[in-house]
């Protein structure tokens, strides 16, 4: 399997962009950002690299080609040269270049990040800003280096981000903190951006003052007596000025269908950035002239290329006999035989962004999500890719995840990054929301499912309730209701039925409130542990890890053995007979009363699974050296056994065979086996 799939990574010609390459616009191109300006050129980022163009926006080139990111340029007050933040190294450093190119020169060294600010007035320093002496690295600090090298200065402000300094070097105005609005559009909270105007002479500061409501003000730019600035406080980011004399605020700018981004100033004019165009505001005569800049590069990551390697591979399923996996594999679905034949690209679609590919129980069909129409819509494709798929529109909150079908493979669970639940009848293709989150959790997407029945009636699934603790519930297909299982003062999570319709197992954690309260510091140095849990479904059923007690067996007489073994043969009839989809039925009225601990060490305990009755798998991780390994547990003989080591494990819809990974390599073996020396991981 692993041969198989190292193969496969090194002939999948990726086409992450033929359309898109021959779209660039090499007249007038657009996602030039950062830019900066002097008396006869600007300077910008452009595909991470350091650009130059005439001040008209003609003969562009490019100043640097180092692979790493290239970021805040500034030009000396001259004009000669160009300050920026760049990882030639590997770290985020200053460094500066002539305007007209060059070697880049160094200045900073240290391992934290050095990010470019500007220059002092006099042009012989580098103003820069960095957490290098902030114990938390929650905060920014301003320092000066002289472009001569050597120590920086850190400046007595506590701590600022962006700043820029008066025309007379007697004033500095910047922004104490980071900008929380770039990842909470229209922020309005405690820590929203505003510019202090601070006096060198007397440490004294003056506030800008925010718009009615708050707003969030920045990028702070100094010509003569008016400071200009980008801020919200009337909808989208417009730009700004406040004159330092008379202590007056206007609106210079009236964008309201994209805000302007960066801006920098120079003599007369700002530069900035708007609707991935680059602008020149005059601030004499109130005028904006757009540049047309053109620029034809190389773009490598938009050349079509052969890539491998198993960093691709971001989601992952199994066949339900096991004789192929199904791979996402950087947005193309391939599946991939055990052994013998070839990996197959079923979906070949240039352009295109296909995930979370799962493959029906029926062997039949693979559904997975794709934004081929714009949109994004849950595709069901045959596994062989011979014929087009079926496209099934959603009207979630536009993202999705975690396609899990039902064993009759006539219906498919699914989540959205909205943090809803939904089930899907694939024959008819209506949609019914099952449930949702009370409360945010981070990440793109959670993953509500737990289980299935092996009848497809019920799902067994977790939501995240207002104490952010998650509770279990099952939710019954046929009636369309949902049903408390774990009374939610406690982290219950990972639910799973057993195939034999008799117990709920599921993993639940007592000291999980300080680690799942995720928006405070009370979990920066906790852990949680968890154990395993079981519920029997009916009362009727045994609690299999009742006390066990050694008695004297009393031979039974010649009459009743006959019977026994009568009555053992019915027995075997009927379990020969009994069909494998019976209906599953659960008394709901006491559950909470029939759940039991097994007796397992609790611990750091993760993706339960069970490929046949009285036989559970799970997988245990070294939090300190992040190790994980699966181990699987006898219900019967109540014993423990360590299987192998590895991160994560899919079993097949027949429970006989896995999918598994340890790293970025991935085998296919016995389920709850180790795979044979030579085969596999």
């Amino acid at each position: 399997m692993k041969d198989r799939i190292l193969w496969l990574f090194l002939v999948i010609l990726f086409l992450p962009a033929g359309n898109a390459l021959f779209a660039i616009n090499s007249t007038d191109t657009r996602l030039m950002h950062q830019p900066a300006l002097s008396s006869t050129n600007v300077a910008f980022i452009y595909a991470n690299d350091l650009w130059v163009a005439n001040i008209d926006g003609t003969n562009a080139r490019r100043l640097t080609s180092d692979a790493g990111i290239e970021s805040s340029p500034y030009f000396s007050p001259d004009g000669s040269l160009i300050a920026f933040s760049a990882e030639y190294e590997g770290n985020t450093d200053v460094y500066i270049v002539a305007s007209r190119g060059g070697i880049p020169q160094r200045l900073t060294w240290h391992p934290a990040t050095d990010l470019v600010r500007g220059f002092s007035p006099d042009g012989k320093a580098v103003l820069f800003a960095s957490p290098r002496e902030d114990f938390s690295n929650r905060y920014l600090q301003l320092f000066t280096v002289p472009l001569t090298g050597g120590f920086p200065t850190k400046l007595v402000i506590p701590n600022g981000n962006q700043a820029v300094y008066s025309p007379d070097n007697k004033y500095l105005a910047y922004t104490p903190l980071s900008p929380a609005f770039q990842q909470w559009k229209n922020y309005r909270g405690g820590t929203v951006s505003n510019i202090w105007i601070f006096n060198f002479d007397n440490n004294e500061i003056v506030k800008i003052p925010m718009g009615a409501g708050r707003s969030n003000d920045w990028n702070p730019m100094w010509l003569g007596n008016t400071v200009y600035f980008l801020s919200d406080r009337n909808g989208e980011f417009n730009l700004f000025s406040y004159d330092t004399s008379n202590k007056t605020i206007k609106q210079l700018t009236e964008y309201k269908d994209f805000p302007v981004i960066s801006a920098k100033a120079f003599d007369k004019n700002i530069i900035f950035e708007q609707a991935g165009k680059l602008h020149i505001f005059d601030t004499v005569s109130n005028l904006v002239k757009t540049l047309q800049i053109g620029i034809a590069a190389e773009l490598t990551e938009l050349r079509p290329r052969y890539i491998k390697g198993g960093q691709y591979i971001r989601s992952a399923h199994i066949s339900p006999t096991g004789s192929r996996a199904v791979f996402d594999f950087r947005g193309e679905i391939f599946t991939v035989p055990a052994e013998k034949g070839d990996p197959r690209n079923i979906t070949s679609t240039v352009g295109v962004h296909e995930t979370f590919p799962a493959w029906s129980p029926d062997g039949k069909t693979v559904a997975y999500f794709s934004d081929k129409s714009g949109e994004n819509q849950l595709f069901i494709a045959p596994q062989d890719g011979k014929t087009e798929p079926k496209a099934i529109s959603l009207n979630g909150t536009g993202f999705y995840a975690f396609p899990e079908w039902s064993p009759d493979s006539k219906k498919i669970a699914f989540s959205d990054n909205g943090r809803n639940f939904y089930i899907l009848d694939v024959p008819t293709g209506n949609i019914k929301k099952i449930d949702a989150d009370e409360v945010y959790v981070p990440g793109p997407f959670r993953k509500h499912f737990g289980n299935w029945s092996s009848d497809s009636r019920w799902i067994a699934y977790t939501k995240i309730i207002s104490t952010n603790f998650s509770q279990v519930f099952i939710y019954a297909v046929e009636e369309g209701k949902s049903y408390a299982v774990t009374d939610g003062l406690s982290n219950a999570d990972s639910p799973i039925f057993d195939p034999d319709g008799k117990y709920l197992l599921f993993l639940a954690s007592t000291d999980a409130g300080p680690v799942v309260n995720w928006f405070d510091l009370s979990n920066e140095d906790m852990r949680m542990s968890n154990a395993i849990y079981l519920a029997t479904l009916r009362s009727d059923i045994l609690n299999p890890f009742a006390r066990e007690s050694d008695e004297e067996k009393i031979a039974a007489d010649d009459k009743d053995s006959a019977k026994k073994e009568g009555n053992e043969e019915k027995d075997k009839t009927e379990e020969k007979s009994k069909d494998p989809s019976k209906k599953i039925s659960i008394e709901f009225t006491g559950i909470e009363t029939r759940i039991v601990n097994i007796p397992l060490k609790a611990g750091s305990i993760s993706q339960l699974g069970m490929a046949k009755a009285d036989e559970f798998f799970y997988v245990q991780t070294n939090l300190d050296t992040r190790n994980s390994k699966l181990l699987k547990y006898d219900m019967k003989e109540r014993k423990e056994s360590e299987v192998m080591e590895l991160d994560n494990y899919v079993i097949s819809g027949d429970g006989k065979k896995m999918l598994y990974n340890k790293g970025e390599n991935w085998g296919i073996s016995d389920a709850g086996k180790k795979p044979e020396a030579g085969k596999g991981v």
